[in-house]
């Protein structure tokens, strides 16, 4: 790797092992609103002064800390809950922030912003139900609050689209896939006259096919800022659905001599940077696989760029590009973080429909396994029962229950299925690695935290040498965790354009070794991220 933008090392060194971006606070449950000196008033005001500070810098964490040592100093005031309530939001620790901005509204049961601060992270978490009674609180306590009203507003109106479409949803009804063909087949879909792009070539009976002139050639067209025409951007995504829906939900990805497989986070519509990724990478080739490990939209304002890029290799490559899903290839994130309406925006309603259904047919996850001896193990090693390295590649993580088996993943029936909030779809694709043994609650609010105990026993059971996974920023691109048996791999650096981070990605070879690349963010156009987000919910992350 030569690029200058590139570090690398075969191991990674300790200090890459992050901690999680904030604990759970045991201060939360345990806390005497008691007597408070003079003196420790004082000293947490000087130490709120300090945490806005580093907010302001977007230092998230250390806000966190701050506003936690201001805490415990005076849990009394009402601002210091209701400060870390939105440093935990920027941190997507949606859980623990309901948690401060209802104990802020405890110890001041008229603080308007503390309603505020709750009803914004319920509606992070796909709740809008739940967000629009303290929307409502808020408006009573400050009727002239026109930002709030506008927001409690235009929450109702979501949630009145949201049942609307479920009640229009009919049993039987085609899908997308075969729909979208029958408009194809009916004439009503051509590309356009005037379009003076990258031309899909046909083969010798008349189907469009993909090429890697095409993807070049439409790579430097979206870079121009220019849109496909939604003919060619179905192509594409049927053309990439073709080959998700023959793999199953757990793939096998076996790597032969000479073959290596990049594993890659998140990403989250960040074009420009995902760009930059494929230049370290390389693109697919017959020694050379790339493995994107969910969560490919939303968020950023150039997710419709990144998912054809992606779904055009998927097309060319499909034996050497694989992609896993996440929790915002999801029909309720992408109504939230900004994909539904850009993918209309963009390409219209029934392109949105599209994606929504290919999106199910993406695979859980994938198992990544050597077929040479291992060149490095020791006494804790754990190997596949043929004596080789294998990896479980999966957006979120492990299991509410024990004893879940690979069988079990490669079972589950995900087809036209959303997530939803609970069972083995839901624990792949939602849940975190904590740092305390055993199960706990999710920080998110969504899932549940799995620790280090529970990760050893289900890598022991099924033969697996270690968890890669993705869905949370980690300042330096990837940590390891759990005694190495976890690691998390982010691949959208500086996130949403605040955050500071570093992107990473992983290679792993033929015995299974990995190695750990990291880069920095690259410019963009200026266009903020969820600028396609609705009901002004782009402002809730900026």
């Amino acid at each position: 790797m030569s690029d200058s933008s590139s570090t690398s090392s075969s191991a990674p060194p300790s200090q890459a092992s992050t901690a999680l971006s904030s604990l759970p606070s045991p201060e939360i449950q345990t806390l005497s609103l008691g007597d408070v000196t003079d003196e420790d008033r004082t000293q947490a005001a000087k130490i709120k002064t300090q945490a806005n500070q580093a907010f302001a810098s977007h230092n998230f964490v250390e806000a966190v800390r701050l506003y936690t040592q201001a805490i415990e100093l005076n849990p009394l005031d009402a601002t210091y809950w209701c400060n870390r309530a939105a440093a935990r939001t920027k941190l997507e620790e949606y859980g623990f922030a309901l948690s401060d901005a209802s104990k802020a509204i405890e110890v001041d049961p008229k603080y308007a912003k503390a309603f505020y601060r709750r009803a914004t992270c319920y509606l992070q978490i796909a709740k809008p139900q739940l967000a629009v009674a303290d929307f409502k609180k808020v408006v009573a306590l400050e009727p002239r609050n026109t930002v709030v009203q506008s927001q409690l507003t235009a929450t109702q109106k979501l949630i009145r689209r949201i049942e609307f479409e479920k009640a229009i949803e009919v049993e039987g009804e085609k899908n997308p896939v075969e729909r979208c063909h029958e408009i194809i087949a009916e004439g009503g879909c051509e590309v356009e006259k005037a379009y003076a792009g990258p031309q899909l070539n046909t083969g010798d009976d008349g189907a469009y096919v993909m090429t890697e002139e095409f993807i070049k050639g439409m790579i430097e067209w979206f870079k121009a800022g220019k849109n496909l025409p939604r003919r060619y951007a179905w192509e594409i995504i049927l053309g990439a659905c073709s080959h998700f829906v023959k793999e199953e939900s757990l793939v096998n990805l076996d790597l032969q001599e000479g073959v290596t497989c990049d594993v890659i986070g998140d990403v989250h519509g960040q074009f420009y940077d995902l760009l930059n990724l494929y230049s370290l990478t390389g693109t697919p080739t017959e020694k050379h696989c790339l493995l994107m490990n969910g969560d490919l939209v939303d968020r950023g304002s150039w997710s419709i760029e990144v998912i054809l890029t992606a779904f055009a290799y998927k097309w060319l490559y499909p034996t050497r590009m694989f992609i896993n899903r996440g929790n915002h290839e999801a029909k309720d994130m992408n109504r939230t973080y900004g994909f539904e309406g850009e993918a209309k925006h963009k390409h219209g309603e029934q392109t949105y429909k599209l994606f929504a259904h290919v999106f199910t047919t993406l695979p859980l996850a994938t198992l990544v396994s050597a077929t040479k001896a291992p060149t490095k193990t020791s006494t804790t090693t754990i190997l596949s029962p043929e004596g080789l390295k294998r990896y479980f590649v999966v957006h979120g993580g492990l299991f509410s229950k024990d004893g879940v088996t690979l069988d079990d993943v490669r079972k589950i029936p995900r087809i036209g299925r959303q997530p939803g909030q609970d069972g083995l779809m839901s624990d792949l694709l939602w849940t975190d690695p904590q740092t305390l043994p055993g199960r706990g609650p999710s920080k998110r609010g969504v899932g549940i935290a799995f620790g280090p105990d529970v990760t050893k026993r289900w890598c022991s059971l099924n033969g697996v040498t270690s968890i890669i996974r993705s869905h949370e920023v980690r300042q330096d691109g990837y940590a390891v965790e759990h005694d190495g048996l976890c690691t998390t791999v982010f691949s959208a650096p500086n996130y949403v354009d605040q955050v500071g981070n570093k992107g990473a990605f992983i290679r792993i070879n033929a015995e299974g070794d990995q190695k750990y690349f990291q880069f920095e963010a690259t410019p963009h156009p200026p266009m903020k991220p969820m600028a396609y987000a609705q009901g002004g919910l782009a402002s809730l992350m900026m």
